[in-house]
């Protein structure tokens, strides 16, 4: 269970508690994660909405992901690889396409049938199913990461000059998506310091071992009115963790609440 709260003054308060249960498609044939999401106003307490856990979490992890490709990702990048098969990745596929129009997406995922299930409920797009990893990798200008693993997947020996990585997956101080080669040769961004490198793995363990600094991560999304949040040269390696606090959840829940109709 994983209970997260925020309040940002003008925009609310907000409480979401999500459960976690990883056996739940294989026994029972529904989603891992379930939750609620609860919106208060910040001036009085008063509660104003349940909103849908799943819908919050969906923008929230979405937009976090391309705020950062924004900026992050040559601009030209056209070759996506979605690492992952689950909700997210969906999500993902729809967002990417909406920053990046003319990519092309291919899928990596440990059980292949999932990853064909992911390319069907895409008819109309042209998406790629890819079994060798370290050969998807190579091809990639961006790689979106959005597994529940533990140990590194990504062999950063495998990435070459110029890549954007995006890390969703990893929410846990034990949870890991990339090695330290990969963490040593990329140029490391936050969505946000606070909520993500004394708190999951990706960082932690890295900066625990030595192999790389806490100094070594440049910015956060509170750098973007500077130029921090930015890549230099084209042949860089970027590199973000979607942290995905819950003050984006806030932000994420207003917005839905005020786009709803009132009647």
């Amino acid at each position: 269970m994983l209970s997260r709260h925020a309040w940002i003054d003008g925009l609310g308060a907000l409480v979401k508690t999500g459960l976690i249960y990883p056996n739940n498609p294989a026994k029972f044939d529904i989603p891992t994660i379930h939750g609620s999401v609860g919106l208060f106003d910040d001036k009085s307490g008063q509660f104003e909405a349940s909103i849908d856990f799943g819908l919050v979490t969906k923008w929230k992890t979405a937009g976090d992901s391309l705020l950062a490709a924004k900026y992050l990702a040559r601009p030209d990048s056209r070759n996506i690889l979605i690492i992952g098969a689950g909700k997210v990745a969906h999500t993902l596929i729809e967002a990417y396409s909406a920053l990046f129009p003319d990519a092309q997406f291919s899928v990596w995922n440990r059980t292949a049938s999932k990853a064909r299930s992911l390319v069907d409920s895409f008819p109309d797009m042209t998406i790629t199913c890819v079994s060798y990893l370290s050969a998807a990798v190579a091809k990639a200008d961006i790689i979106s990461m959005c597994t529940m693993t533990h140990k590194p997947i990504l062999d950063g020996s495998w990435l070459k000059p110029g890549q954007h990585i995006d890390l969703i997956g990893a929410y846990l101080p034990e949870m890991r998506e990339v090695d330290d080669t990969a963490m040593k040769r990329a140029s490391i961004f936050v969505d946000c310091f606070d909520t993500t490198v004394d708190h999951i793995g990706e960082l932690i363990e890295p900066i625990k071992s030595g192999a790389i600094e806490r100094a070594d991560v440049i910015a956060d999304f509170y750098d973007l009115k500077t130029d921090k949040f930015n890549r230099y040269d084209p042949e860089e390696i970027t590199l973000h963790k979607n942290g995905g606090g819950a003050h984006l959840d806030l932000m994420t829940a207003r917005y839905i609440l005020d786009a709803c109709p009132t009647e």
